[in-house]
């Protein structure tokens, strides 16, 4: 294999589905790619992977490695890693994307360790840029800028890379848009010997049963969410939340401030360390408005702050405004739409 330089999504693949947080990636990658010049190619490991490509290549993809063995399916770290190290030593690709899910987690320090490449978790936005190292002096083209909250959220990092490949960065599900590029779109399969990438030992680890439980809780799609901070005050006060979006249709959201003081689940956070989430209408209910929350929420069409305090961080990015304590605002909200929507 000759093709070399390229950008690459690690997908994962569960019960004969791509997962959603890779096909964002390759919507992603597309963008990137296009504006490197490069193909977009993409990664599954597992078994049974007939027609899996029908899956990926309306995303963009250009290229589908498939590399099937029953044994490489559920995921298991060691064999997983070898197939992308190998692989990765052959094909050289620049960039390297993965979920930030308990496998890319896993999966991601293990390849970039091995390779000595590095790699950024959790990024919030990926960009091609410039850079000039100051000490140095030599500028290096076209490298891919890693973007997300640093030292406790109170700035936004840039990371690259200049020397190392690949550049390796994982991103979490809802981070970025999920879009079709082209439905007609076609690419290349191919289909890798799995022997030749990953050894007997490397399957010492044998999955004997799983169990997974789906949550309960949508956030992610849901249109309208109504969101609470550690201003919300008690867990009592979190029932208002749930009336009014029960009256809008909706689902309850929080900050980690609200879940961490042991208000409501962890399920329902939303922000870097939780769910990012883009619903038509958002009302944040005292919640400040720290960077990492920001980061889960900002595209959100419509905005609405309800706080008392007039110069929250929030304020700055809400469409509409509302001061006062919750206890009185939201049961008129309640009341009003009731008494508007009949």
């Amino acid at each position: 294999m000759s093709d070399n330089n390229n950008l690459i999504v690690y997908c994962e693949f569960e019960d004969g589905k791509i997962a959603d947080v890779s096909l964002e990636l390759l919507t992603k990658g597309r963008v990137l790619a296009d504006r490197l010049g490069v193909k977009l190619e993409a990664i599954v490991i597992g078994d049974k992977l007939d027609g899996i490509e029908k899956q990926l290549f309306p995303f963009g993809a250009d290229t589908v490695y498939k590399v099937e063995d029953k044994r490489l399916y559920p995921y298991t770290s060691n064999p997983h890693a070898a197939v992308l190290i190998n692989l990765f030593k052959e094909i050289k690709p620049q960039i390297c994307l993965m979920g930030a899910t308990c496998i890319g987690r896993d999966l991601g320090p293990r390849v970039s360790s091995c390779l000595h490449s590095g790699l950024t978790a959790d990024c919030t936005s990926l960009e091609i840029g410039d850079h000039k190292d100051p000490k140095t002096g030599k500028e290096y083209t076209d490298l891919l800028y890693q973007i997300r909250p640093a030292f406790g959220g109170n700035i936004v990092a840039t990371i690259v890379n200049p020397e190392c490949r690949p550049q390796m960065a994982t991103v979490r599900e809802g981070v970025m848009k999920k879009e079709i590029y082209n439905p007609d779109h076609k690419g290349n399969v191919v289909n890798l010997n799995a022997s030749k990438y990953v050894s007997d030992a490397d399957f010492v680890v044998e999955i004997i049963d799983r169990h997974i439980e789906k949550s309960k809780v949508n956030i992610k799609n849901s249109p309208i969410i109504v969101a609470g901070g550690y201003g919300v005050g008690s867990k009592e006060n979190f029932q208002l939340l749930f009336d009014l979006a029960q009256t809008l249709g909706g689902e309850v959201g929080a900050s980690r401030a609200a879940v961490d003081a042991g208000f409501i689940e962890h399920d329902r956070q939303i922000g870097q360390t939780g769910v990012t989430v883009r619903p038509k209408l958002y009302i944040a209910c005292g919640i400040s408005g720290q960077i990492q929350h920001i980061a889960g929420m900002q595209e959100s069409s419509i905005i609405i702050s309800v706080n008392n305090d007039p110069n929250a961080p929030i304020n700055t990015i809400a469409d509409y405004v509302i001061t006062g304590d919750i206890e009185e605002v939201l049961p008129k909200l309640i009341k009003y739409y009731k008494k508007n929507s009949k």
